[in-house]
């Protein structure tokens, strides 16, 4: 009987020395993805006790912690999260939640995750903010970035991974305890064993004390595992030895066990039409933990048979487990595929030609656009679960070096440019109280188209010499129209009269085109006005709007009427400077309203299944329609300006 009971109950635990870590290591309790992490104990076992049952004298407790942990996570269920899509604050945030609400063992998969998507974060800002320093002129040796958030999150990380050593010293701790309490036990059963005096009713009444003490005792160092184990059988078959001949008792217990382990096996036929493939794995390591340590063996006629059925229907789940797991392996492999042309298109994008600002940036808007797909691309086999990676960060390294090569060339350029921005700056300087005008506005739009033609600045220094400029050329033109006011007097006669003018064109009844166009004619015979009183030009142009508004005409009519008007003025005035004002704002409008037909345009890419009658579609045609009688418009104008 002793015989059996340590051939039945070391057998089923098998020889998995090689499959599942030790305790003292912290992936012996850390089984937070069934998947991959839960280990291939029972597969192994199962293996080994269908094969061959001489293995039976071997044994190990990490399945014991399997087990655990797997009745553990049936009520510990921990949310899954997608932190690629967190901001640096909401994964900081998790780090803690974890660490705080979950078991230390039980959450290092979703800590590392979150540390790698935040050092991912942190990285790419890293770049930005290097590229940007390297664009602005700054050495590349005194670059430094660093956040407040980033030192919360490192002391956030640091308490876990000391709150997780803790842990695992204080397992380490009870494992030697299990050990010392194991080895008293099997003293006591050493002990009883010697007993010559008691009867065999108190000593089965010890013997089962002893051993439901034993199946509560946790596990204990592998090292010391299958010796204790075995001598612990050893001295369970000296007892039964001692009480082989109170067969009643033994067939009793017999009877009990063959009972519940019928029971189990009942149990593993319902596992085997189970859906979820890893509950029920989970489920056969308890079974196979009670039927080893919480049951004790059964009658001889009966072991082989229950035992034959039992292995059949683990290996049946271990069967559908595997299947599982191949198809998951299918998967990863095409994951797998995808990232590596992920990485092929990144150093397609890093080789593609690129000549300007604009290139680059659209070169880099590609780029991230093809980060964001590798990481949502699924697992790949574990093997390449690194080496990806690294091929990634390093294809997207050769693009950012790439980037700053250009913008340190460039920014040579930007540099040269500023110099000979600042000389102009100098002259104009020099020369805007100059008292030679007809000389002096000659040489200061010289100056300005000079200015024009040379590229970019650094953009630091860009509005700061674009202002000195301004306000030297503005105090040289300012003083050019005021010393034309203070000489011309007509001019303020002018004004008069064009105030005058508008205040009776508002009391009369034009009625028709010819009407107003002939008050238009008046108004430009009525000449100029002083430079700081021209806005005397947008009030008449007011007074036009309100006198088209009340006719039926065009849009484009009445604004090219006006328009007309405007032009009038500018040439009336002849000051070069309102020439070019006027040009550079009907440029400006032109390049706004292609922009907006053009956007337009674009998003109709995305209704272009939609029909026409659409409400979305219809509205977006409208707003075109109304943006091309806009444009129309604009380029008339131009076109009227660029002859004068």
């Amino acid at each position: 009987m002793s015989v059996d009971n340590e051939k039945e109950g070391l057998q089923e635990s098998g020889n998995v020395e090689n499959n599942i870590p030790t305790p003292e290591v912290e992936s012996a309790v850390e089984v937070t993805n069934e998947a991959e992490t839960i280990s291939e104990a029972v597969s192994d076992t199962t293996t080994a006790e269908v094969s061959n049952e001489n293995n039976a004298e071997e044994h190990n407790e990490a399945v014991d912690q399997e087990v655990e942990v797997a009745k553990k996570k049936e009520v510990i269920e921990i949310p899954e999260v997608d932190y690629t899509t967190l901001s640096q604050e909401a994964l900081l945030d998790n780090l803690k939640d974890l660490a705080a609400k979950y078991p230390v063992q039980l959450v290092k998969d979703q800590v590392e995750t979150i540390r790698f998507q935040f050092n991912e974060n942190f990285n790419k800002a890293s770049e930005a903010s290097k590229a940007e320093f390297l664009q602005e002129g700054g050495n590349e040796i005194d670059f430094h970035y660093s956040t407040p958030l980033k030192k919360q999150f490192n002391e956030a990380y640091f308490d876990y991974k000391d709150k997780r050593n803790k842990y695992y010293k204080n397992v380490q701790t009870n494992l030697e305890n299990n050990l010392n309490t194991r080895l008293q036990l099997i003293e006591d059963l050493k002990a009883l064993v010697a007993d010559n005096e008691n009867s065999v009713g108190k000593k089965f009444s010890a013997f089962n004390e002893i051993k439901e003490n034993w199946h509560q005792v946790g596990a204990i160092p592998r090292d010391k595992n299958n010796t204790v184990w075995n001598t612990y059988y050893h001295h369970v078959d000296k007892f039964y030895e001692i009480v082989h001949l109170d067969r009643e008792f033994r067939d009793k217990d017999y009877k009990h066990n063959l009972e519940q382990k019928l029971m189990i096996i009942d149990r593993a036929k319902e596992l085997a039409q189970e859906t979820s493939i890893n509950r029920a794995f989970r489920e056969l390591q308890v079974l196979h933990k009670i039927w080893k340590e919480e049951l004790g063996p059964v009658a001889k006629e009966y072991k082989d048979i229950i035992w034959d059925k039992f292995s059949e229907l683990t290996r049946e789940i271990h069967d559908k487990r595997q299947a599982y797991f191949a198809e998951q392996d299918v998967k990863q492999e095409e994951n797998l595929t995808v990232r590596k042309e992920i990485i092929t298109q990144i150093g397609e994008v890093t080789a593609s030609k690129k000549s300007s600002h604009k290139d680059w940036q659209e070169a880099s808007t590609k780029i991230e656009e093809l980060h964001e797909a590798f990481k949502k691309a699924g697992r790949v086999p574990s093997e390449f679960k690194n080496t990806i990676w690294d091929e990634f960060r390093e294809a997207e390294r050769t693009f950012n070096r790439s980037k700053n090569e250009y913008y340190k060339l460039i920014k040579g350029e930007q540099l040269d440019n500023l110099t000979r921005k600042k000389a102009l700056i100098e002259l104009a300087e020099a020369s805007k109280d100059s008292e030679d005008f007809e000389a002096t506005t000659e040489l200061m739009k010289k100056i300005q188209n000079e200015w024009k033609k040379i590229g970019h600045v650094p953009r630091k220094d860009s509005d700061k010499v674009w202002k000195q400029f301004k306000d030297a050329c503005n105090y040289y033109f300012d003083r050019i129209n005021n010393k034309k006011e203070e000489a011309n007097k007509e001019q303020e006669a002018s004004y008069e009269k064009k105030v005058t003018f508008i205040e009776n064109i508002k009391e009369e009844a034009l009625e028709t085109i010819d009407a107003i166009t002939e008050k238009i004619a008046e108004w430009k015979t009525l000449g100029t006005v002083p430079y700081k009183k021209r806005d005397i030009e947008q009030k008449f142009s007011s007074v036009l709007d309100g006198l088209f508004g009340k006719l039926n005409i065009s849009k484009k009519e009445a604004e090219l009427l006006k328009f007309e008007n405007r032009l009038s003025e500018i040439a009336a005035q002849n000051d070069d400077r309102l020439l070019d004002n006027e040009k550079t704002f009907i440029k400006k409008k032109l390049d706004e309203v292609k922009g907006e037909i053009l956007q337009l345009q674009n998003n109709l890419q995305f209704f272009k299944h939609a029909d026409k009658s659409n409400p979305l579609v219809a509205d977006v045609y409208k707003r075109i329609e109304k943006h091309e009688d806009e444009l129309e418009i604009w380029t008339q104008k131009w076109r009227k300006i660029k002859a004068l």
